[in-house]
C-alpha cells in the first residue's frame, strides 16, 4: 500500500461527536459530549488540566474509546468496534513528548512506518519523507539524530512522520508543553502553516496566542463538558460562561 493509495480512498476529513461520554473505573471524564469539526476547520481545545481535553482528543483519533455516545471521524463511526480500525492510517498525531527513535535519524523515523506499514520502497518511502521534511523545514537535517536536535527540531520531525502518510486530519495534544520557550514558535509555526493549506485540525493547548491566530473556533472544555465555543475573537474578547472567565483570567496573569 502507497501514501497515494490512502488519499484515494473514501475516508473524510470531518468529525462528529454525539452525546459522548467517557468513565475510568467510577470516575466520569466526559459527560455528553457534542461537537462538529468541519472539512478543514482547525478547532482549539483549551481548558484546565483535568477537564477532559486530552482524553476528548484521544477518543477522536481512536486511541480511546467512548464509553458512551457517538464518535464519527472522516465517516468512519469509531464507536463500532467492527469500523474504527478503518481510520489507520488516515489520521495523524503528535504528542507532547516526540518519541521519535534515537537509534534512527530524522529521515529513518520518518521512513520507518512507510517501510514497515505501507510496505512502500526504500527509495519511495525516501522521496515522500524528504519531502515532508522540506514541508516542516528539516530537510537540511534529515541525517541528524535526535540527540543532535533541539526540542523544537525533533518536534518538527514528529510532525513530518505524522504527515508522511498524508492523513485526512491531524491531532495535536499539548506538541509545545514539552519546549524551552523559545522552541515553541518554530512548531506552532509549522502547525499554522498547515492550518493555512486546509489541514483539519483538532488541537489541545496551553498556548493561548496560538488560539487567537490560528483557530477557527476555540472550545473551552470545564469539569467534563463543554462549557463554552466560539470564534477566537468572541471567545477572548467577550467569554460568556464564568469558568471561561475565570480561567482566561489566571492565563493571563502569567
Amino acid at each position: 500500500m502507497t501514501t497515494s493509495t490512502l488519499n484515494e480512498s473514501a475516508i473524510g476529513r470531518d468529525i462528529r461527536l454525539a452525546d459522548v461520554s467517557k468513565t475510568f473505573g467510577d470516575l466520569q471524564v466526559l459527560k455528553g459530549i457534542t461537537l462538529d469539526v468541519a472539512d478543514g476547520e482547525v478547532v482549539v481545545l483549551i481548558g484546565a488540566s483535568g477537564s477532559g481535553k486530552s482524553t476528548l482528543l484521544r477518543i477522536m483519533s481512536g486511541l480511546e474509546t467512548a464509553t458512551a455516545g457517538e464518535v464519527v471521524v472522516g465517516g468512519v463511526p469509531m464507536h463500532d468496534p467492527k469500523r474504527a480500525p478503518e481510520i489507520r492510517g488516515h489520521v495523524g498525531m503528535v504528542f507532547q513528548q516526540f518519541n521519535l527513535f534515537p537509534h534512527l535519524d530524522a529521515i529513518g523515523n520518518v521512513t520507518l512506518a512507510l517501510r514497515k506499514v505501507y510496505k512502500m520502497s526504500k527509495e519511495a518511502a525516501h522521496t515522500k519523507a524528504m519531502q515532508v521534511l522540506a514541508r516542516v523545514g528539516m530537510d537540511e537535517r534529515a541525517h541528524h539524530y535526535p540527540s543532535q536536535l533541539s526540542g523544537g527540531q525533533q518536534q518538527r520531525v514528529a510532525i513530518a512522520r505524522a504527515l508522511a502518510v498524508n492523513p485526512r486530519i491531524i491531532f495535536f495534544d499539548e506538541a509545545t508543553s514539552a519546549l524551552d520557550p523559545e522552541l515553541v514558535g518554530e512548531v506552532t509555526n509549522v502547525m499554522r502553516s498547515l492550518a493555512h493549506e486546509g489541514m483539519t485540525m483538532v488541537v489541545v493547548t496551553h498556548e493561548m496566542g496560538f488560539a487567537r491566530r490560528t483557530a477557527d473556533r476555540v472550545v473551552f472544555m470545564a469539569d467534563g463538558v463543554i462549557a463554552e465555543q466560539g470564534a477566537p475573537d468572541q471567545l477572548f474578547g467577550n467569554p460568556q460562561h464564568p469558568k471561561t472567565i475565570q480561567f482566561l483570567s489566571r492565563v493571563a496573569e502569567h
